[in-house]
């Protein structure tokens, strides 16, 4: 069990090595155990996590796809934030969650796929040159806990071993908004600064106890490359009417494939690992409430390599997302009330899961694209002191 220090004085007595702590500089708590970076995951499993991460995407869209605004969101991060809280939740709670995620590996396996699969994406970057985009894509996690507060060490362990997430001491308490700014901070580093206040003013209080942070940066030039003298302003129909937009034109080779109601291009990456697939529906409304895995794999399965005349929208935009909402319609109500059971957190049942914050960002041009995200679950204290108002007024 890990108590976090309540003063800067007690840190050389309870931790090695630490320093004292400054807004900038919060205490890093870690495990005594080190990430394993080369986990043994059977494929099956991988492909299992695959498949179950797909599903949850999937329903998460049909929740928040009626946002207004454009819409971009990594579900990876979701599940990887949602899957570090998962390794603290216990009974109902963890029930709901495994069931509203589509987690169906057994939880000692669940984690080292995670693993795996992180570090599987993390490898593509080696088959990239790199000519005009530096490849990157990388991914980090990071978890922040109130000054004074106890975690216990199989907590920390899990995540230290498959997340590679420490624990970063903040006062919560008497600072909120400063220990708020620190995390996005972070956030901020990690996406090279495309992702800037992740957690809105308020979202921190003196309650948050808790806070689970994924963060992911992608950059990655186009086998083939646009030319720039070939942009060119074009016809996009949004929701609202047409509008006129910069348009990339180029002929690339890509996959191609049409179906019922839908065509569909992937344009490849540099190095020829990653690629982006993009549905032109018909009838987006149609096409949306009919979309499920089944009918996403038919999209990509179907896809041939060819020769494309291409016109593709040169755009950039991000997109906040409050999940707290969709994920308690999608099955797990209990982990945001005060019977969430999070005693595999801290050995209490005092915890429950405040709102769960996602923003997305992603830009297409000529050489590439550049996309990143960032998620955090934020818990705080359901046992709180009772309260009473009292005027000395006599």
């Amino acid at each position: 069990m890990r108590t976090i220090p309540l003063a800067s004085l007690l840190a050389p007595a309870l931790f090695a090595g630490a320093c004292t702590s400054t807004p900038s500089d919060p205490y890093l708590v870690k495990s005594d155990l080190a990430r394993d970076t080369a986990p043994a995951v059977p494929a099956a499993d991988l492909e299992a996590l695959v498949a179950d991460n797909t599903a949850f995407a999937i329903d998460l869209y049909h929740q928040v796809r009626g946002e207004p605004g454009n819409l971009f969101m990594s579900p990876h991060s979701i599940s990887t934030a949602l899957a570090m809280t998962y390794a603290g939740a216990a009974g109902s709670t963890a029930d709901e969650m495994a069931a509203t995620l589509h987690f169906t590996l057994p939880e000692e396996r669940l984690h080292a796929a995670f693993n795996a699969l992180d570090l599987a994406l993390a490898s593509r970057a080696e088959a990239a040159s790199g000519d005009t985009i530096p490849f990157r894509l990388r991914t980090a996690n990071s978890i922040w806990g109130r000054e004074g507060a106890t975690f216990l060490d199989p907590f920390l362990d899990t995540l230290a071993v498959n997340y590679g997430a420490g624990l970063r001491v903040l006062d919560f308490a008497a600072d909120p908004d400063g220990a708020r700014g620190i995390i996005n901070g972070w956030v901020e580093d990690q996406t090279n600064d495309k992702i800037r206040d992740l957690l809105p003013a308020g979202s921190i209080r003196a309650e948050t106890r808790l806070v689970l942070t994924n963060a992911i940066y992608f950059s990655a030039a186009w086998a083939t490359p646009f030319e720039a003298s070939d942009t060119r302003d074009a016809t996009f129909h949004t929701a609202s009417g047409p509008v006129q937009t910069p348009t990339l034109h180029g002929l690339p080779d890509a996959g191609y494939a049409e179906g019922d109601g839908w065509r569909a291009v992937e344009l490849p990456y540099d190095g020829g690992q990653l690629g982006m697939t993009i549905i032109v529906p018909d009838d987006l409304a149609a096409f949306e409430a009919s979309l499920d895995d089944a009918a996403l794999a038919a999209v990509t399965s179907a896809l041939t390599p060819h020769v494309v005349t291409l016109a593709l929208p040169k755009f950039e935009f991000d997109a906040p997302l409050s999940l707290g909402e969709a994920l308690q319609t999608l099955g797990m109500p209990t982990a945001f009330t005060a019977d969430a059971d999070f005693s595999r957190i801290d050995g209490t049942r005092s915890l429950a899961i405040s709102d769960v914050l996602h923003k997305g960002f992603v830009a297409i041009d000529e050489e590439g694209t550049e996309a990143a995200a960032a998620t955090a679950v934020i818990l705080e204290d359901t046992l709180l002191p009772d309260q009473a108002a009292l005027a000395v007024d006599r």
